[in-house]
């Protein structure tokens, strides 16, 4: 096996956009359920909402690139409203149920056939992201020894990283002010919280705004990254898998979605590498590893790996212990 490659590949996926995109959801997660309590199953929706409004204006209207971002904004500010106001006084596993509702009524939306002269069906939307590569300084890509991008891959990596240290120095900011001093204490006890005056329920639908903004960047990511939005890509998965970064990384922790994020593309990226390169440089039996299995397979190395940390360290990497106890009324 090239364990050279295996290496730099892994640590490719562990900068790369797919790491961003999913850093950026994880960020706004870890305003939802890390620091407000609040078991969001629907922020996919966010990030299909946030991309597909850039899409749609520029590939369907022929609109400008910045009014698309505009429009994608608003958007995602609209769902966080229609989603929050009714929702937001629902118990934790209730809220869970609609949240993840919700997001797969969007998805479906975009993929429906009704609508296909707009959102372009199950194959999604393409040639939007020229307004955005037109800004691209790069004249050459990044070179970072073993690992090498592309002059619009590193143009869409800077600006995920920029958005990423923004979105982080933002919580950070936020979850020390008395505006984040009173969300923990949401999270923890929201009784004790009514008692002191303070308005739940508008707390929660401001938390649930900021998290679903931070992981609209995610969908502008994605979008401008791939240069082409296709609606499965935010299946329900795409909320589990940023739950996965998030936890492993340590909920309500500033820096917990980024390691997390870091860790989990990078494992996957290995193992992925280590199966593959054992089928090639070894005679493995078709019964024990097919040659379409490796991609299964890598998410059940990781998935024990997972099981085995929240057995061992439920609250993740960074994560405290008492950061994962939420009130569930």
């Amino acid at each position: 096996m090239d364990w050279g490659l295996i290496l730099t590949n892994a640590l490719e996926a562990s900068i790369g956009a797919d790491m961003v995109i999913y850093c950026l959801a994880a960020i706004g997660l870890n305003v939802h359920f890390g620091y407000a309590g609040l078991l969001n199953f629907g922020q996919a929706a966010f990030v299909a909402v946030a991309a597909y409004g850039l899409a749609t204006m520029v590939a369907t209207f022929g609109l400008s690139f910045w009014l698309g971002i505009s429009v994608g904004l608003v958007a995602v500010i609209v769902l966080a409203l229609l989603l929050g106001i009714p929702t937001l006084r629902l118990r934790a596993d209730y809220l869970a149920i609609v949240t993840l509702a919700a997001a797969e009524i969007v998805r479906l939306t975009f993929r429906s056939v009704t609508l296909r002269d707009t959102f372009g069906g199950s194959d999604g939307l393409q040639g939007f992201a020229d307004g955005f590569y037109r800004l691209n300084p790069y004249t050459v890509g990044i070179d970072l020894g073993p690992i090498t991008f592309s002059e619009r891959q590193s143009w869409g990596i800077t600006i995920g990283w920029v958005l990423i240290i923004l979105s982080s120095v933002l919580v950070w900011a936020l979850m020390r002010s008395p505006w984040g001093r009173v969300l923990k204490g949401i999270r923890e006890d929201e009784e004790a919280v009514r008692s002191l005056g303070k308005n739940v329920y508008s707390y929660k639908l401001q938390a649930l705004l900021i998290g679903g903004l931070i992981g609209a960047m995610g969908g502008f990511v994605y979008a401008l990254a791939q240069a082409a939005v296709q609606p499965d890509f935010t299946a329900p998965d795409f909320t589990f898998f940023a739950y996965t970064i998030l936890i492993l990384g340590g909920a309500a922790r500033v820096l917990g979605p980024i390691l997390g994020a870091a860790i989990f593309w990078g494992l996957l990226s290995l193992s992925d590498g280590v199966l593959r390169g054992a089928q090639s440089a070894y005679d493995v039996p078709e019964w024990l590893l097919g040659s379409t299995d490796a991609g299964a397979v890598r998410f059940m190395i990781v998935g024990l790996a997972l099981m085995l940390l929240m057995i061992f360290r439920p609250q993740g990497i960074l994560g405290d212990r008492k950061e994962i106890a939420l009130d569930a009324r």
